[in-house]
Parts: C-alpha cells; structure tokens; sequence
C-alpha cells in the first residue's frame, strides 16, 4: 500500500526483519499453518456429478485465451482423488486447508436447483478433514462464476448479487454444523479488473465501465452473503483481498500521483467499503468520469461494511509505480481509470510469473492496515511463488529458491506481529501445483509437485521444510492444538 513520504518505522522494521536468522523464526502459539488451493484449478470433473458451465470452463475453451489452450478440465483430478489428497495434507502436518467451493457444482445454473451430488462432495471433504485434525476454510466464490449468470450480465447485474447470496445460505447451511470459518471472495478486484476490465481472465470483457460495476456487485455480494452465512450459524466470516505494497518510482509530484491512483484502484477500493462503510472519494472521482455511480444504491455501503470477524490478506509482490511507463501497456489497462501508469521494470530477484520478490512489503501492507483501519484479525491466506521446478535425477525437486522466498515472508509476518499487529495464520499458496489461469499449466505455484501426465504427487524440498516448520512450532511452542 502507498505509504505518505518517508516511514522510518517500517523501515526499521525491514531492517529488523532481513537481519533475522530464518530458523529463529517463530510465531505465536495457537498460530495457524495451511495451505490453500481453488476449485477450478485442482478438482477437473467438470462435466460429471450434475456440475453445471462455469466462465472458466466458457474461458479456457476459447482459441487464444489460455496458454497453449490448455483447460481445466482434468486439472489434478482432485475430485476424484480427494480422500489420497487429505491423507498427503495430513502427512505434511497441516493445521487449516483454504479450498474453495465450486458454485456450479453446488447450483449448476447459478440459481435454482441445488445439486446434492456437488454439495455432498464438499460435505465429505469437510468431514475428511475434521478427521485428520485439518481445520477446513471454504471460500465462497474463487472466480468461477455459473456461465448460465454469465449470460445475464455476470456480475454487471445486480441479480447475481443476490444469486450469491442464496448460493451461499445452502453452502451455510451444508456446513455450519461443522463449525468451519468461511471467507465470501477470493481477490475481487481479479474477478473485476482482470475479469472485465483488461480482460486477460474470465469472461474476457474489457469494458471499463463493467469492471466498475462489478466490483461493487461483487462487494454487495459479500455483504448479502455475510448476512446469510451469520443466519445459518457459521461461527467465522471474513473476505480475502490481494493487496500490495506500493511505491512511486521516484519522489516526483507525478509518480507520488500515480502510486496514490494505483493504490486506491488495487487496495483502498476494497478495503474502505469493507471496514469504513465508504469509497474512497479520489476513486469515486475517478470512476464518475467512466459511468454514472447509480450502481452504488441506497443502503448498499451499509451491506458492505458489516463487521468481519477475519480479514484475508494474499500477499505477492510490491507495485513500484512511475506516471511515464517506458512503452505503453499492451491491451487494456487492468488500473480502470488510471490507464497511464505502469510499473517500473524489477531490478532485483524475480519468480517465473515475473513478479519482484520483496517481502518486506509483507510487513509494509499489514503494519499500515492495521494503523489505517479498525482491522478485524488478519490471516495470510495466500503467499507463494511459481519457479521453473524440475524432477532431478535422483528424483528430488530441489526448489530452494520457493524456500527462501517463504522463509523471508515469514519472518516479514513475525516482523508485523512483533509491531502489534494481529495475524492468526498463514496459509501456502499453492499446495499443489495446479491450472495457472490463463498461463495454464506453465507455471508452478505448488510445495507438492503433480505430475500432469500421471497425476503422481510428489513432495517438493519446501513441503518438507514447510512440515518441519510446523512440526517445530508444536514441538518449541506446546500447541495446545496439536
């Protein structure tokens, strides 16, 4: 997140936090270690059970869209192969599982019919994990949205507001008996900006003036189905959002301009309706020059900013931005409104997606949520990097670089902790390798490698490191969960 002028804090913090020994490292007891994964990317059965079309399904089946056309399909055939999935979550030692639920394979049409067959699916996925000691956290809506909504205007329409909503109250009550904490959306500004906006992602739209109408239809979404879920006696509710550190590339008027414009399209968009019942007024000014705000109704900020009880923070990467990008963007712009600003080009250490590795901005964007906002509890729902992972010959993928990476975020995690802040968990994204949207299968996020051929799962040197983590702190902190 844009910071104002210089933080000697968070600097010292950084400082504090590089100087760290990475096995010296421990978070507090009672803290919770997972890993987290979606449904359109690991489960594949996509036309089996009563599953209805999802816009991921519509996407990927499209010439052009995905790497190398490549679909979800079979993905890692988790659905079917979910019973040996838990049992391998379980020899890792994992302690929660952030999955999402697949709308279509719960309401194939979006609305309507509920399909038993898909609901008890993640009824038993839920009771295999309670049976191995795995704390269960559904996400609602991880971007594959019924194709049959679709349609109708996706979430342009206020109705799918409302159609998640009903969505989420036969989920609710599928799962409340469990005592599961359920998160509503995963990264809306994705299913938004990336969505309908620069199009890159399901459904392909670029418009800006439907990507402003999504995102407040997706946030209205989370508030209908906050009131749902609280009604079905679901003990935990909370919203995942991606936020980044972000910095102007120099100290000029016009890069300070721009830095504060792309933080308050990627973060304050999201985070003041949520937590302080209002947009930001510079983002309203913004979007009043792309469409009539008519979408924002009475009462709709009111849904919106009821109270959280967890909020989710994926976390990968710092926005360093400049007001004069060397060479215009190609396609639209994913920073509606805001068109002109680009990214400076990294300097330093990168992972395959091309993102800068900078952990320090971990700490940055927990330790300035929680000075700017009447924060509720933070988890760290996804933090993870794609690298270039190979089998060796002695067949051993030695990813030391995703170890590294994971340590410093860690102790970045520590860092905020040690600040004041509350942060109750973190969660590993990816458990799996998995579909990678739209590049496919070409990158790997995983700390368990999946042979795509086979479906052979094999434990990368990070999910080792990663038990042997979580194995020290119930060991060196007497976890009481263990």
């Amino acid at each position: 997140m844009a910071g104002e002028g210089t933080n000697e804090a968070l600097t010292s913090l950084a400082e504090r936090t590089a100087s760290s020994a990475p096995s010296a490292v421990l978070l507090p007891a009672g803290f919770l270690w997972g890993a987290a994964t979606s449904a359109y990317q690991i489960e594949g059965s996509t036309a089996v059970d009563g599953r209805g079309e999802s816009i991921w399904d519509t996407f990927s089946h499209t010439p052009g869209r995905v790497h190398n056309g490549e679909t979800g399909d079979v993905a890692i055939d988790h659905y079917r192969l979910m019973d040996a999935d838990v049992e391998l979550m379980g020899r890792l030692g994992l302690r929660a599982y952030r999955f999402s639920v697949a709308w279509p394979r719960v309401i194939p049409q979006g609305r309507g019919a509920v399909n038993q067959a898909g609901l008890d699916f993640y009824r038993r996925l839920v009771d295999r994990l309670l049976e191995s000691g795995i704390e269960p956290m559904p996400t609602l809506y991880h971007w594959d949205l019924p194709e049959a909504l679709q349609r109708e205007g996706g979430w342009t329409a206020r109705s799918t507001a409302h159609a998640f909503a009903t969505y989420a109250a036969v989920v609710g009550d599928a799962l409340a008996d469990r005592d599961t904490s359920f998160l509503t959306l995963n990264e809306p500004w994705c299913a938004a900006f990336l969505g309908y906006g620069s199009g890159v992602h399901a459904p392909g739209i670029r418009n800006p003036e439907s990507a402003v109408r999504a995102t407040h239809h997706l946030l209205l979404a989370h508030g209908l189905a906050l009131e749902e879920l609280r009604t079905a006696g679901v003990s935990e509710v909370g919203i995942t959002l991606n936020l980044f550190a972000v910095s102007p590339a120099t100290d000029s008027e016009e890069d300070r301009a721009a830095a504060r414009a792309v933080d308050g399209l990627q973060n304050r968009l999201f985070l003041d309706p949520i937590l302080k019942g209002s947009y930001p007024e510079d983002v309203l000014a913004t979007f009043s020059r792309i469409c009539d705000l008519s979408v924002i109704q009475s009462g709709d900020l009111s849904t919106i900013s009821a109270p959280i009880d967890i909020l989710g923070v994926n976390y990968y990467t710092r926005h360093t931005v400049t007001a004069a990008p060397k060479s215009p963007a190609e396609g639209a712009s994913q920073w509606v409104g805001a068109e002109s600003n680009g990214l400076v080009e990294p300097e330093g250490a990168t992972t395959e997606m091309g993102w800068p590795v900078d952990a320090d901005g971990l700490a940055e964007v927990l330790i300035q949520v929680s000075r700017d906002y009447d924060a509720p509890p933070m988890m760290i729902t996804e933090n993870g990097a794609a690298y270039d992972d190979v089998v060796n010959d002695q067949g051993v993928v030695d990813d030391s670089e995703r170890i590294a990476f994971l340590d410093a975020h860690i102790a970045a995690v520590k860092g905020a902790i040690d600040w004041g802040v509350d942060v109750r968990g973190f969660f590993v994204w990816s458990l799996f390798d998995n579909f990678e949207w739209a590049q496919g299968y070409s990158k790997r996020f995983g700390i368990v490698y999946v042979d795509y051929a086979n479906q052979r799962r094999l434990f990368k040197a990070s999910a080792l490191w990663y038990r042997d983590l979580i194995s020290r702190h119930t060991a060196d902190l007497g976890d009481d969960e263990s």
